[in-house]
C-alpha cells in the first residue's frame, strides 16, 4: 500500500511543546535546503540512471496533471532531496483503549487531524510513549514515504518515491498534486478520498491502453477486496466494544483486541489473501494491529463510493466535477444545515453509504 499523508508541523497547540515545533521546523528546513534542482541531479554522474528516469517521470506526471486541469504549474517537485532513510517522516496515531477512534490533534491554521508527524523516528516513539502515559491512549507509529504541505512550502521529489513502480509513482504524484488544487479544512477523510479518486482516475487517463495499467488495476481490485474485509472485521470489534460499554476496563480491552487480532482478524485475512493469490505485503498483515492502527486504517480507507456515485449521478467528467465541488463548497460555507462538507455532499446522493462510527475531524 502506498501511503500518501499530509505532514503538519506548524502552529500546533494543545498537543506539543515548543521543542516539538522547533525540531520539526528545523528538520523541514533541512529537507528544503537539501533539495537540488532536478536539472543538476540529472547531470550528476553519481546518480543512477534509474533514479534519473524516475525524476523525469515525476516531471511528466506533473506536466500532465496541470495541463489536464488547465492550471498554472507550481514549483512543486522541481527539486529532489535524497533522504538518509527510506521513510521521510513518522506519524503517531492514538486511540482510546475501549473504542476504535482516532485521537485528535489540533492545528489552528489547518483544523484537527488524527495524527501528528515527526521527522525523527526516535522522537515519534518518545512522543507515543509519553502519550500513552500522560493521556492513557493506545498508540501506533507509522512510517511515511510521501507527504504534502498543501502548497505552503515547495515540496520536493523524495528519494523514497523511487521505491514505487511507474504506475504507483504516477498515482502518488497525482494524489499529492490534487491536494494543491483542492483541500477542505477539518475533513481529512474527504480530502484523502477525493485525492484517491482523482489519483486513480487520472491513472486511467495517463496510461490508457497500456498493459502496465491493466496489471495494476487487477491487483488493486483484489486489494480492494482485502480492504473492505478489514473494514468489516473492524466493525465486528467496534460492535463488541459498544456492547460492553463502560463495563470493560482498559486492560481487558487490550487483551480482547489482542485475542481478536490473533484468533479472528489475521486468520481471516490470511485465508482471503491466499484465495486471491495476493502477495503478503498487499494483505494488510502488518506486524502491529491495535486500536490505534485500526483507527488509522478507517481514516484512510473509508469507502469513497458516494463520491464516485455523485460524479456519475451528475454525469460529470473529472474536470467538471472538480469545478462543481468548488462551487458547492462555496455554497456549503454559506449554509448552516450541515456541520461538515462530507454530510453536505452525502445529502445530495440517494442512499449514500453511512460511514462507520468514527470521530469527526479530520487528519
Amino acid at each position: 500500500m502506498v501511503f500518501r499523508i499530509l505532514l503538519l508541523f506548524f502552529l500546533c497547540t494543545g498537543c506539543t511543546t515548543l521543542g516539538y515545533l522547533t525540531e520539526q521546523g528545523i528538520e523541514q528546513m533541512k529537507l528544503q535546503w537539501s533539495g537540488r534542482d532536478n536539472d543538476e541531479v540529472l547531470k550528476d554522474p553519481k546518480v543512477s540512471e534509474e533514479v534519473k528516469r524516475k525524476i523525469l517521470l515525476v516531471g511528466e506526471y506533473k506536466k500532465f496533471f496541470y495541463h489536464y486541469f488547465s492550471s498554472k504549474p507550481t514549483a512543486i517537485y522541481s527539486k529532489t532531496a535524497m533522504l538518509e532513510n527510506k521513510a521521510v517522516t513518522y506519524l503517531v496515531i492514538a486511540s482510546p483503549h475501549t473504542k476504535i477512534e482516532a485521537h485528535e490533534f489540533k492545528f489552528p491554521l489547518m483544523g484537527s487531524f488524527p495524527y501528528i508527524g515527526f521527522f525523527k523516528k526516535d522522537s515519534a516513539r518518545e512522543f507515543a510513549e509519553d502519550l500513552e502515559k500522560r493521556e492513557n491512549l493506545v498508540t501506533w507509529v507509522r512510517p511515511v514515504y510521501a507527504y504534502s504541505t498543501l502548497g505552503y512550502l515547495e515540496d520536493r521529489i523524495l528519494s523514497s518515491f523511487f521505491e514505487y513502480d511507474d504506475v504507483e509513482l504516477a498515482e502518488l504524484v497525482f494524489h499529492e498534486l490534487f491536494h494543491t488544487i483542492f483541500f477542505i479544512k477539518d475533513e481529512v477523510d474527504l480530502n484523502e478520498n477525493l485525492a484517491n479518486l482523482y489519483g486513480k482516475e487520472l491513472l486511467r487517463e495517463y496510461f490508457k491502453g497500456r498493459p502496465e495499467l491493466e496489471a495494476f488495476l487487477r491487483t488493486e481490485e483484489r486489494k480492494t477486496v482485502i480492504s473492505k474485509r478489514v473494514v468489516d472485521l473492524i466493525a465486528i470489534l467496534q460492535s463488541e466494544f459498544a456492547k460492553l460499554g463502560g463495563f470493560i476496563t482498559d486492560e481487558k480491552a487490550d487483551l480482547f483486541t489482542a485475542r481478536f487480532v490473533h484468533e479472528v482478524f489475521r486468520p481471516d485475512l490470511l485465508a482471503l489473501c491466499q484465495k486471491l493469490a495476493l502477495e503478503e505485503r498487499d494483505c494488510e498483515l502488518k506486524e502491529k494491529w491495535n486500536q490505534a492502527s485500526f483507527a488509522a486504517f478507517l481514516t484512510y480507507e473509508e469507502e469513497q463510493d458516494f463520491l464516485r456515485a455523485l460524479m456519475q449521478d451528475k454525469k460529470m467528467d473529472l474536470k467538471r466535477y472538480l469545478s462543481w465541488l468548488k462551487g458547492e463548497y462555496e455554497a456549503f460555507e454559506k449554509q448552516k444545515k450541515h456541520e461538515s462538507f462530507t454530510d453536505y455532499l452525502k445529502a445530495k446522493v440517494p442512499h449514500a453509504p453511512v460511514a462507520l462510527d468514527r470521530p469527526d475531524r479530520e487528519t
